[in-house]
């Protein structure tokens, strides 16, 4: 493969924050070596790194390698000094200054509705009158953007105090950042795991996120090296957990609590919140059905020793809220209610 053959693979290469122009046409692309088989690309970045660093370096590994390239490395330089960037990133917590509770909201598997939870209840939260903000953590499926109606958006980067942050989009009343802001649609992100926590941490840590009384936080679903990255390296107080009632899903509940309980981490556990507690048809508000097993998220939430802070029904009208982009918590039907008694057990707990 040529130099040129390796200049138009990363072409298709956007920078969603500067006009959304490649980064081939940015002039980033500083050095291509070609040797033995394998491509080394680095990125030059100006003194200060950009704030979409780790985003731009995981999409231009998966352009070169949709192009047929195997195992590219992508690496940065500082143009001003022409000084390799030291492996690994430094952040701080500065634009958390003025963040009052910080809650991850974390599921044992996935399917178990943990997004839907968590994007409801940060329009819940702001319905109270709370200002809130949601980092959609799940670097592997962000679904944040589609459940918002934000799709298609690109958040602005702007230089505050000699630092690059990333503005997030505003609806709702309520503050969005999402990794799938600046992703194609459908596109796949070919991340290894340590450049997967550097993205995630820039997209909490490089957000301008101002005086927010709640920031919620959609972690990827499991206890890997994600999770315990992110409880590590950001001061989350604590953490709500989502279940459905069936058994398979409440097995890996007590994975999801011994993780935020382990010594290394040491969170606590603010409540569990069972998903899909009870379908119930739109022709029959009163009628409930148990179609996944009844109470199995109070008889795990007693085992863990936790409180059940909230129960969501399973109804048609928050998978179509879902779906076109509209909360449900913002509607007046009782799956709206459900959220806000939900927020309201939340922010009362933590005072």
């Amino acid at each position: 493969m040529t130099e040129n053959e390796i200049l138009k693979l990363l072409s298709e290469v956007r920078h969603p924050a500067r006009g959304d122009r490649s980064v081939t046409e940015l002039g980033m692309v500083n050095n291509i070596e070609i040797q033995n088989g394998g491509v080394r690309v680095t990125l030059g970045f100006p003194k200060r790194r950009d704030p979409l660093a780790e985003y731009l370096i995981g999409a231009c590994r998966a352009a070169l390698i949709r192009g047929g390239v195997k195992d590219p490395v992508v690496d940065t330089v500082v143009l001003e000094d022409a000084a390799p960037k030291k492996k690994g990133l430094e952040f701080d917590t500065e634009c958390l200054r003025n963040v009052r509770h910080i809650i991850g909201v974390a599921s044992g598997k996935g399917g178990v509705g943990k997004s839907t939870v968590a994007v409801n209840l940060a329009c819940a939260l702001a319905r109270l009158g709370y200002k809130v903000g949601l980092a959609d953590a799940d670097v592997y499926g962000p679904s944040v953007p589609l459940m918002t109606g934000t799709e298609g958006a690109s958040p602005m980067a702007e230089e505050i105090d000699g630092k690059e942050l990333i503005i997030p989009l505003e609806k709702y009343g309520v503050k969005w950042m999402s990794i799938g802001y600046f992703a194609e649609r459908g596109q796949a992100l070919i991340w290894r795991g340590p450049m997967a926590c550097n993205a995630l941490k820039q997209m909490i840590l490089q957000v301008k996120w101002g005086v927010l009384d709640f920031l919620l936080i959609d972690m990827p679903p499991g206890t890997g090296d994600i999770h315990i990255s992110l409880l590590q390296d950001i001061p989350v107080e604590g953490a709500l957990l989502v279940t459905t009632p069936q058994e398979v899903a409440l097995s890996d509940v007590e994975k999801g609590a011994n993780m935020f309980r382990n010594k290394g981490i040491d969170r606590p556990i603010f409540g569990l919140v069972e998903n899909m507690a009870w379908f119930t048809p739109a022709e029959h508000p009163d009628e409930k059905y148990y179609i996944f097993g009844k109470d199995g998220g109070a008889r795990m939430a007693d085992d863990l020793g936790i409180e059940l802070l909230g129960r969501i029904p399973l109804v048609q009208s928050i998978r179509e809220s879902g779906d076109s982009g509209e909360p449900a918590a913002l509607g007046t039907r009782p799956d709206a209610q459900a959220f806000l008694d939900l927020a309201g057990r939340l922010a009362h707990k933590l005072g």
